[in-house]
């Protein structure tokens, strides 16, 4: 029988848990983009056009950048944007925004500032009150990270 002391056991078994979690990445947090926009349309495939993203192609600080987002629509009873979603594909958590629109809004457009972690395209989606579905994507480059970057 070798003779161990419970201290050399110690030792040498934190040293093998040490040299096993070497090979072990960091766990990543995955973009939620495609499970938000599923559920968003109910699966239906959103059309491109009708919806438009004013963002600038720079942004010097991930932590403020400005953003407007505009759909065409005449914003009748008989047809008006009901909501838009905004993601972007490359946050920890895709959602950034939904807002939320009546016919009585008169102009279906809405105005804000976002954090954007790196570079990365941001999608806008519109649910017409018909049912339908209308998008656009933008990609931002971003120089100087926002939430985690």
């Amino acid at each position: 029988m070798i003779g161990l002391s419970r201290r050399q056991v110690l030792a040498g078994s934190a040293g093998a848990l040490a040299a096993a979690g070497l090979g072990i990445a960091p766990a990543q947090a995955a973009n939620n983009a495609q499970d938000l926009i599923k559920a968003f349309t109910g699966g239906k495939t959103p059309t491109e056009g009708k919806v438009k993203l004013d963002l600038p192609e720079i942004a010097e600080n991930g932590n403020t950048v400005p953003m407007t987002v505009t759909v065409d629509s005449p914003m009748t009873e008989q047809s008006h944007v009901t909501e838009v979603l905004v993601l972007a594909d490359g946050n920890p958590n895709a959602g950034v925004a939904t807002f939320h629109f009546s016919p009585a809004s008169g102009v279906a457009e809405a105005n804000t500032r976002i954090r954007l972690a790196a570079t990365q395209n941001i999608t806008a989606i519109a649910r017409m009150n018909d049912g339908s579905f209308f998008t656009v994507s933008k990609q931002v480059k971003v120089t100087i990270g926002g939430c985690g970057g």
